[in-house]
């Protein structure tokens, strides 16, 4: 598409709010409880679907119960004979498909925003799977929001890291992508798993109903004018040093990199402290973006921060087809 002209796009008629994806992100847990108590309350019907998605996890505040859902999502996870061992995030996802797709029907809904908190110093992250998702990056551009937030795109051009399962396995932090759906994970942080912290919490919620705003305006038929947006487009990750023999890690992020992510990390620049004290430095060839720095549900996949080039994008104006729904 040219990004000079303007984009005119389906409305989104069916919009989706996924929390507690991980059950001790509480942000997001608590947000989708009180959205659905207000609405109780008030007897609407009314979009957004709203989901609490891994309600036993959340009840017990654990990251998930027995595997991580958001590996429960694949084409092949959803429609695989289910045994009656089937872990229970296997079961949760298939309702969850049930409610929100199915999967690749024309049925699915057409926006879903997945409410994520993360203990890295990420501040209001918004995080896309196309590099041509001109809805999530014109949010991210101007919804009015007085939070400063950054847009992180996990793009197709990573899919070759784990080509062989699906965006799931290399987005480890989004939740589910439905064709032809928009997706967008808001991470915020930094807040400790398993605590609710009311700042963190009130930025959750205020990007929220920003974002809730902004579909009502775009499906009024507002036309929102293009512009640049900055955009980190994820390119791997670095593991923590380990021991050969072990596998134990033997150093910690290094204290002139704690809490920088998304600033600039050259080569020479310290990365991690070993535990007797050394400095290890970044080799890489090039100046890169750090993001999920020292993030702690990711200490069992073996990444310690995630490596990221900036960009800028121009989006084009973008408005709705009012006379066409997906």
């Amino acid at each position: 598409m040219d990004t000079q002209e303007g984009a005119c796009l389906p409305k989104l008629s069916r919009v989706a709010v996924c929390g507690g994806t991980h059950g001790n992100e509480l942000s997001g847990v608590y947000l989708i409880k009180e959205l659905m108590k207000r609405r109780r309350e008030a007897d609407d019907e009314e979009q957004p679907i709203l989901v609490l998605s891994n309600p036993r996890a959340a009840q017990q505040c654990l990251r998930y119960i027995e595997v991580d859902l958001n590996r429960c999502f694949s084409h092949d996870a959803l429609n695989a004979p289910l045994s009656d061992s089937a872990p229970y995030e296997v079961i949760r996802s298939r309702e969850i498909n049930a409610v929100l797709g199915p999967k690749g029907s024309a049925d699915s809904v057409d926006f879903i925003c997945d409410l994520h908190n993360t203990t890295a110093n990420m501040g209001l992250c918004f995080i896309s799977c196309s590099d041509s998702d001109w809805i999530s990056f014109r949010k991210s551009r101007n919804t009015g929001c007085p939070l400063k937030s950054v847009l992180c795109h996990i793009g197709p051009t990573f899919l070759s890291f784990s080509a062989s399962v699906s965006v799931f396995r290399f987005a480890r932090w989004c939740f589910v992508t439905f064709p032809r759906c928009v997706f967008t994970a808001m991470e915020v942080g930094p807040q400790p798993h398993g605590v609710v912290r009311s700042n963190v919490y009130t930025t959750m919620k205020t990007a929220l109903e920003l974002v809730l705003h902004w579909i009502r305006l775009f499906n009024c038929g507002t036309v929102f004018e293009g512009g640049p947006v900055d955009v980190f487009t994820l390119v791997k990750h670095v593991d923590y040093p380990r021991d050969c023999s072990t596998h134990d890690i033997v150093a910690a992020i290094h204290p002139l990199l704690q809490d920088k992510d998304f600033c600039l990390l050259n080569p020479g620049d310290p990365v991690f402290q070993t535990f007797s004290g050394e400095t290890i430095t970044y080799n890489g060839s090039e100046s890169l973006y750090p993001f999920f720095i020292n993030e702690c549900a990711y200490y069992e996949k073996g990444i310690a921060f995630s490596l990221s080039r900036k960009s800028r994008v121009n989006v084009p104006s973008l408005r709705a087809n009012r006379d066409q729904s997906r």
